[in-house]
């Protein structure tokens, strides 16, 4: 019997930007309507709190949804060589189910090119590699079409944002998210980010990034195939998230599916689906990938928050291809006179899947973790 755990690493860059009000449990009140209640069990670190609150302002600077999305945090020491962990709570929709949704909450011309590119049937294909029905061969490599797939799994937060309805997680939050007390970090992006430090505010942004929707199932399979693990029926990997919608490569661009694979070729960003390339994902942490987890933008390209490294000193940032890449998953861009505005700025739970196949099982943990290493990687 063999288990695999799906680990979550990321980057993150990013602008300042003002509260706009903090309530006494912890939720920001901005002017708009999309707020983040923070929940913490201890007694937090004052600039610790007041970091996330911000990273949270950033967002709501930018989107108008009108939902509170609960968030669990934390600043304690963690294990030697953690910088921070998180993860998201999600559940299962039809893939009819979404396409209504995005297709009733479009309102940009990012969201009406993203719904067009989509199937507008009760399932969309997909390219896909290394299960066990592989026409190819058991595990192999070599891409297939997956004609039928029918659902999505969605984190929570994305979910509240489209409409759809959410069971309430167990945990009683959309996400959680840990810093260690044990790395020096700067607390005030404002006046730049002292070179011994980390980006408190940044790498806070980049991971609540996460928890609204920034993922992709690509990382569940890239850690469930041979010989990490597997191979597993294509069929049991009912993981494809809604970012994942508007991944492309060359190779499913010509076969009009979405690129749900685990190797090395380039996937990207696009919204018209896979003749316009956007920008770069990061493709997977084994198979010959970049070595980053797929649910990042491609590292050192500084493409935006989004992106899976940070160093000592370096000033971390939203930029445009995240905007439009939240726009496309169903947040509601702030616009006036029908052009996004840009606001001057002063980037799961942990959850186990098991799936019985010939005695086998896919076990994912989803949590996150920011390792310690020459350049630090976001979860």
């Amino acid at each position: 019997m063999k288990t695999s755990i799906v680990k979550i690493k990321q980057a993150a860059v990013i602008m300042g930007l003002a509260l706009t009000g903090i309530g006494s449990s912890g939720a920001i009140t901005p002017a708009n309507a999309l707020t983040f209640n923070f929940i913490s069990s201890n007694a937090i670190d004052p600039l610790a709190l007041a970091g996330f609150q911000q990273a949270g302002a950033r967002w709501s600077s930018l989107f108008n949804d009108n939902v509170t999305i609960d968030l669990k945090i934390d600043y304690t020491a963690l294990d030697p060589g953690i910088l921070g962990q998180a993860g998201s709570s999600g559940q299962t929709y039809t893939y009819s189910q979404v396409y209504s949704a995005l297709n009733a909450d479009k309102k940009s011309a990012d969201d009406t090119l993203a719904v067009n590119s989509l199937s507008n049937s009760s399932t969309f294909g997909r390219l896909i590699n290394r299960t066990s029905d592989n026409p190819n061969g058991s595990g192999s490599a070599i891409p297939y079409v997956d004609p039928n797939h029918s659902s999505i799994y969605m984190n929570t937060a994305n979910a509240k944002a489209l409409g759809l309805a959410v069971t309430p997680p167990t945990s009683g939050a959309d996400a959680e998210i840990s810093f260690s007390n044990l790395f020096t970090w700067d607390f005030n992006p404002n006046d730049g980010i002292n070179a011994n430090a980390y980006d408190f505010v940044g790498v806070a942004t980049h991971e609540i990034g996460h928890a609204l929707g920034f993922v992709s199932g690509v990382d569940i399979l890239d850690g469930n195939s041979p010989p990490v693990n597997g191979p597993f029926f294509a069929s049991q990997f009912t993981f494809v998230n809604t970012l994942d919608l508007f991944r492309y490569s060359s190779l499913s661009k010509a076969s009009n599916v979405i690129d749900w694979t685990a190797d090395a070729r380039d996937k990207y960003f696009s919204l018209d689906r896979g003749a316009t390339n956007i920008a770069l994902f990061s493709n997977g942490q084994n198979f010959g990938g970049d070595g980053r987890q797929a649910s990042h933008w491609r590292d050192t390209m500084n493409l935006g928050i989004m992106d899976p490294t940070a160093g000592l000193g370096e000033l971390l940032a939203i930029g445009d291809n995240d905007k439009r890449a939240f726009d496309a998953i169903g947040w509601d861009r702030i616009v006036a006179n029908n052009n996004p505005t840009e606001v001057p700025e002063p980037e799961n739970f942990v959850g186990t899947f098991i799936f019985a196949a010939f005695g086998a099982k896919m076990v994912l943990k989803r949590r996150q973790k920011l390792v310690e290493s020459s350049e630090k990687e976001i979860v």
